[in-house]
């Protein structure tokens, strides 16, 4: 199951994950958002969303640990280790996701304020797709404009 987790980018930025190699998702004190860190499998690929500054989902993570027990007083919540996948070649802003019509279901609109949100495949999909480049034209066709004979003059 795919997916979005947030972070703000003075916090902890896609970047520092992607310099680090590694990181442990701690800090989560939400307990819908904890339970969703527990769902998750190893393998499982999240979205990286910058939350506050920027807005958009700027990168693809995946979870390399599950959840384990956070070091912490404050009570009983979890971790999860993820390591960076690649980043996205164009930010997918906040304000494109809420107009791209797959997306228009997405948990996120209805708890905006979980820091770790579930998505399906198809809007994971949709949302790596709007932050890659656009796709090359077919080898075949490129390949017969270029041998393709300029028109001839009749006489």
């Amino acid at each position: 199951m795919p997916w979005l987790i947030k972070s703000e980018p003075e916090a902890y930025s896609f970047e520092q994950l992607r310099k680090e190699k590694r990181t442990a998702w701690t800090g989560v004190r939400n307990y819908t958002a904890r339970n969703n860190l527990r769902a998750m499998q190893k393998g499982d690929l999240a979205l990286f969303y910058h939350s506050n500054v920027g807005k958009a989902v700027v990168g693809v993570a995946k979870v390399v640990k599950v959840a384990y027990t956070e070091d912490t007083d404050e009570g009983d919540w979890s971790v999860v280790d993820f390591a960076p996948v690649k980043a996205l070649a164009a930010p997918v802003t906040l304000d494109a996701m809420r107009e791209h019509p797959s997306l228009k279901d997405m948990v996120l609109w209805k708890q905006s304020r979980l820091s770790v949100i579930p998505v399906t495949q198809p809007e994971f999909d949709a949302i790596v797709e709007a932050g890659s480049p656009p796709k090359a034209e077919p080898e075949r066709a490129s390949a017969a404009k270029r041998h393709a004979k300029a028109p001839t003059k009749a006489k």
